[in-house]
């Protein structure tokens, strides 16, 4: 799909596979295109993507598309991608490696 369509609705919709998601404004694929890529892309191109996803979408949504473990595997690839929300997700990773205290909280 190309970023100069005439046309592209951008959706929330992340269950359906035709819908182009709000956080590729800037280069529109469907959700059923992203996953294809994320799943079969070289590993620079599939860091890309999920830099673009951990930058651009809802933090709940991220987890649509990858995994925790995924995210530290690759962490420091991902870096260079986040851009003002780096400081966000090195802060969530530093706190989910952090063993639980005492108390439960």
């Amino acid at each position: 799909m190309s970023p100069h369509s005439a046309g592209i609705r951008l959706s929330l919709d992340l269950d359906d596979p035709g819908a182009v998601p709000y956080f590729l404004w800037d280069a529109p694929m469907t959700i059923s295109e992203l996953r294809s890529r994320l799943e079969r892309a070289e590993q620079p191109e599939r860091v890309r993507l999920l830099g673009k996803i951990l930058r651009e979408a809802r933090d709940p949504d991220v987890w649509r598309f990858t995994t925790l473990e995924d995210v530290v595997a690759l962490w420091p690839q991902l870096e260079r991608y986040l851009g003002r929300r780096r400081g966000f997700w090195q802060f969530l990773l530093e706190r989910w490696q952090e063993p639980p205290t005492d108390g439960g909280r």
